[in-house]
């Protein structure tokens, strides 16, 4: 996440929504202060500020809505995307984890 918002240019303050799979609860919590303190393994990368928690998988996360097999992309998709409609809200950020470390961010902007 901090290098899609540096590649765009965006703060984090601009972000509507944020959606952030969750295939454990403390791995958000984790995730979480990671992004607001910064990590030592990763000095090049600066910490991007405190998400605010009611931004953050305003429509359930992965362990409430499910975690389908092959499918969690969409899932994650669908729900930013409905929560930006139902805000009038304009940018989105999904965050996802996968298989032991391996991480992707996007961003999803309305207009």
């Amino acid at each position: 996440m901090p290098r899609l918002l540096a590649r765009h240019g965006i703060h984090v303050d601009q972000i509507d929504i944020f959606e952030v799979h969750e295939a454990f609860g403390a791995q958000v919590l984790c995730n979480m202060q990671v992004w607001e303190k910064g990590w030592l393994l990763y000095p090049d990368l600066s910490p991007i500020g405190a998400l605010p928690p009611e931004k953050v998988n305003v429509r359930g996360g992965s362990i409430a809505l499910g975690h389908p097999f092959a499918a969690t992309g969409g899932r994650l998709l669908l729900n930013v995307c409905q929560a930006l409609e139902e805000r009038d809200a304009r940018h989105g950020i999904i965050s996802v984890c996968a298989a032991g470390g391996a991480a992707a961010a996007v961003l999803v902007s309305r207009w």
